[in-house]
């Protein structure tokens, strides 16, 4: 009664799209985020499919997702970018994972796994360019830099990569950081060391920033065929929607004028009416605030949840409808009716609302 459809044939569309896009003037390498349990999509299935679909790179957050890839076995090249100050990188280096390095500590102890294995470590210099997250300063660039290539030098790492995050703050805030890149790069190489791929924009700033490309680009949004941050918007560009959240309706009941419904009555009938039952709540990641805000549809119409999103349901006033137990709810997921609508309803982002979907939904994986 409660279902996430994910549409893996629509994942693969949005991926020959955005290389479409990204592809008009050299041949940019694709790195596709799956991190978060690929953003609520499942992340083994849809690693699954982007390696089937000739992708470049993966990207998770961390060892663990990593690890999970592996052990799944996919072979497709690994970054992970967010580290513990106690991983241990021995897995990563023996299984062939590209490692973020943002300190000299990070750095340190990647060279001690290459050491114990015998084998030399990939990784990606993390510039902090001005997102204020993980990375090195320009400042701390320099000296970082330096012990870097006396690793390479050793044969104890590979630099496969430098890269870094736009803010996606503005258009002169991210030109700035393209800027602090360009010289975060040109220090590199001064410092005698190369690149396979260079990399800074995600999905909004690749669509922003044709300049900024470089080797490789990081799509995260644009797979999910969600919009991303800016005015960019998913259907603008052909992207599909992968995650379709639905339920069916439970009960129905014929009420009066004046009747309460759900916690706290923030919704009261007006007249005679009917009530539809619907089992999704906040414990599947339908956001509570979206109460007496979100649409839902049911049989070609939109209906508002007037009452009080609970834990395990909500209550929508259908009027005088045909809708009866068993019709279909969709909660996002179609053209008319998306992820960036209940997340617009709940006052925050679609990257939430996919990222938050499960507890009782079950999942079923199409095309």
């Amino acid at each position: 009664m409660r279902k996430l459809t994910v549409d893996l044939g629509n994942l693969a569309s949005n991926l020959s799209t955005m290389r479409k896009l990204v592809n008009t003037e050299s041949e940019v390498k694709v790195l596709g985020v799956v991190k978060a349990n690929a953003y609520g999509h499942g992340m083994l299935e849809v690693a699954k499919r982007l390696e089937q679909e000739g992708i470049d790179f993966l990207g998770v957050a961390d060892l663990e997702e990593a690890r999970a890839l592996r052990s799944a076995g996919i072979s497709s090249r690994i970054l992970a970018w967010l580290h513990d100050p106690k991983d241990d990188f021995v897995y990563a280096v023996k299984h062939d994972v590209d490692l973020a390095v943002s300190s000299s500590d990070q750095l340190l102890r990647i060279s001690r796994a290459s050491d114990e294995l015998g084998k030399p470590a990939r990784i990606h210099i993390k510039v902090d360019t001005g997102l204020g997250r993980n990375g090195v300063t320009l400042t701390e660039l320099d000296s970082l830099l330096g012990e870097v290539k006396s690793a390479v030098d050793s044969g104890k790492v590979i630099t496969s990569g430098i890269f870094s995050h736009l803010s996606s703050t503005g258009v002169q805030e991210d030109l700035a950081q393209i800027a602090k890149f360009d010289e975060a790069i040109s220090k590199a190489e001064a410092a005698g060391l190369s690149f396979e791929v260079r990399h800074l924009t995600a999905s909004d700033g690749t669509l922003s920033y044709p300049q900024a490309r470089y080797e490789m680009v990081r799509l995260g949004v644009a797979l999910y065929g969600l919009s991303p941050f800016s005015d960019n918007r998913a259907k603008e560009f052909g992207l599909k929607p992968v995650m379709k959240a639905t339920a069916t309706v439970v009960q129905t009941k014929r009420v009066p004028a004046g009747e309460g419904v759900s916690y706290g009555y923030l919704y009261k009938t007006p007249r005679e009416t009917t009530l539809a039952l619907v089992p999704v709540g906040y414990a599947e990641g339908l956001p509570r605030n979206a109460s007496t805000k979100a649409e839902v549809l049911i049989n070609d119409r939109k209906f508002v949840i007037q009452s009080r999103i609970a834990m395990d349901q909500f209550v929508v006033d259908v009027g005088d409808a045909s809708v009866t137990p068993g019709d279909e709810v969709i909660l996002f997921g179609t053209e008319n009716l998306t992820a960036d609508d209940l997340a617009d309803a709940a006052e925050t982002i679609n990257y939430e609302i996919v990222t938050r979907m499960g507890g009782r939904f079950t999942r079923e994986y199409i095309g």
